[in-house]
């Protein structure tokens, strides 16, 4: 009876220390990669719940053409060209620009661990993207023939799902290796977050995606954007443990 009762005070031992190493910023492998593993796995279930229902042509697709109409009806010159600019910073163009400048500079500070991790996550968000889309085939809306010089599909939004990728992991960027205080910290967070939303409604604006489209791409963004911060943050942690381990 005793030796059952101390094998068990051992199981409840070893279970709380394994949750106190995952809850715990200072451990390596602890809390980045628990709440990284964690919102990759929500961000993938949003998306496969949404891919699901636009394949099989669910009631999403029904608020899609529902909020297409609705915001067509609308719109009006003034919002098209502002929405044009704000979309005009989500562009492939624009972001590749942005990922050549932020390497730069990273390279310049000698921040190669971070650099690494700019350009895996904007490179590996472009190749994503390709993939998905010519996996999923979906057409453009009718409307989107004004604003596109080129033929692509629509499933999910590129723009969408880079701008979420490049700025949010600017963002990051910025608050790990340079904000120091909160406020501006928090700045940057809500900037980065309220561009992100306007490129992905300046989408919609434009008539040239769905809203499943977005809300597609902003999940696929997230999914990869947690993987890279995590791999960077477990690399950080790494380069810690290295760094304090030397005489």
């Amino acid at each position: 009876m005793a030796g059952n009762l101390r094998e068990d005070s051992l199981k409840a031992r070893n279970v709380r220390d394994w949750l106190t190493d995952r809850f715990s910023p200072g451990e390596y492998l602890g809390l980045h990669l628990t709440i990284g593993l964690l919102v990759s796995v929500i961000a993938l279930w949003l998306f496969a719940g949404i891919t699901e229902d636009v394949i099989n042509h669910g009631s999403i697709t029904e608020l899609d053409l529902t909020v297409l109409h609705w915001l067509q009806a609308r719109n009006t010159l003034l919002g098209i060209r502002i929405f044009w600019a704000v979309t005009l910073l989500g562009s492939p163009v624009f972001i590749a620009v942005l990922g050549v400048v932020v390497a730069w500079v990273l390279a310049r500070r000698q921040q190669s661990l971070v650099m690494a991790g700019w350009i895996v996550a904007l490179g590996g968000s472009a190749l994503l993207e390709r993939v998905l889309k010519l996996s999923i085939r979906r057409p453009r809306p009718d409307f989107a023939a004004q604003f596109l010089y080129d033929s692509s599909y629509s499933f999910p939004s590129g723009h969408a799902m880079n701008s979420l990728v490049a700025y949010g992991m600017l963002a990051y960027i910025l608050v790990t290796c340079w904000a120091r205080h909160r406020a501006a910290q928090i700045a940057i967070i809500v900037c980065a977050a309220f561009l992100i939303l306007g490129i992905g409604f300046s989408r919609l604006y434009l008539g040239v995606h769905y809203l499943s489209d977005v809300a597609a791409g902003f999940a696929a963004g997230i999914f990869w954007l947690s993987i890279c911060i995590t791999g960077v943050e477990v690399g950080r942690a790494s380069a810690r443990r290295s760094a304090y381990r030397k005489p």
